[in-house]
């Protein structure tokens, strides 16, 4: 469990600043072209790793169809829709509504894959998604006065994520966290390629500010490359619902890294926000830890 929780907090670090990335990148990139690059950044950097550990796997076995189809959910699509969202909504409001990734995470499994879950578990999700809710000071207004397509674009990015968790866990657990998490954002980097040939091709010549290198690099590398290691160990070894739940800290990550780099004041709301979230996953993986001798959180039913 040190090892999931630390893998958990590193990665809300890195993803906390993954919106303001989008955000200045979207202004100078098409959201297609800014997801090919940030692919190709992240599966380039994973690859010169599996090189240095001499990390080998047969593709006699290797499951192309579902790599493909993680690759489409876990990060092409979402990765698109975020972008795309990110032109018409403000990133707080993107991050928020991301936050629900959990929620469509548990109900896949529950509909969609045989997943049965305890009412603490269903609690502790609740009360991470009201630590969101406060710790942004959301309100109904806000969100009505949104720009619509922003909105469900976010809401479908949800959906995807919460799908390609699931698929990874149920068809890719045989294979090592380093290949997954290549494999899966070579697919997607292949996929955008081809969408930004026949859309945008002058994209493709790399020949970018300072600024979007920059971004491209916390982005690509560290947001795509590194993080995905980390997010694919989570859900092979804490499952999906447990990876997911890296959604509820990135606003307070968000607002850390506001704090030290642009001077941002941090709110006693801020702070009761926070605790709501850590206490709703405390509940969670309570829950999971009286039922299992490994304490992964979430109890697997999947038939």
């Amino acid at each position: 469990m040190a090892k999931l929780y630390s893998a958990l907090f590193l990665l809300s670090a890195i993803w906390g600043t993954s919106f303001l990335f989008i955000k200045l990148l979207v202004a100078e990139l098409s959201p297609v072209g800014l997801v090919f690059w940030r692919c190709l950044f992240g599966a380039v950097t994973l690859l010169v790793i599996i090189l240095l550990k001499r990390e080998t796997s047969s593709m006699k076995d290797f499951p192309f169809i579902p790599v493909f189809f993680v690759g489409l959910f876990n990060n092409a699509l979402p990765f698109m829709l975020i972008s795309y969202s990110e032109l018409t909504i403000t990133s707080s409001m993107a991050s928020i509504i991301n936050a629900t990734t959990p929620i469509y995470t548990v109900l896949i499994g529950f509909f969609f894959f045989s997943q049965k879950l305890r009412r603490e578990q269903w609690v502790g999700i609740i009360v991470g998604f009201i630590g969101i809710i406060i710790l942004v000071d959301f309100q109904l207004g806000d969100l009505m006065n949104q720009n619509t397509t922003g909105i469900l674009g976010m809401t479908a990015a949800a959906l995807c994520y919460g799908l390609g968790a699931q698929l990874s866990k149920r068809y890719l657990q045989h294979i090592s966290v380093t290949y997954t998490s290549f494999s899966t954002l070579a697919i997607a980097s292949l996929i955008t390629f081809v969408l930004l040939l026949f859309t945008k091709p002058s994209e493709l010549i790399f020949s970018y500010s300072s600024t979007v290198v920059l971004s491209l690099v916390g982005l690509g590398i560290l947001g795509s490359g590194f993080a995905y290691l980390l997010y694919y160990f989570m859900v092979k070894e804490g499952g999906p619902e447990f990876a997911s739940i890296v959604t509820y800290i990135v606003p307070g990550m968000a607002i850390m890294w506001g704090y030290v780099l642009l001077g941002e004041p941090v709110t006693g709301q801020m702070v009761i926000g926070l605790v709501f979230i850590l206490s709703g996953i405390y509940l969670a993986s309570r829950a999971k830890k009286a039922s299992s001798p490994r304490g992964i959180m979430f109890e697997k039913n999947i038939r």
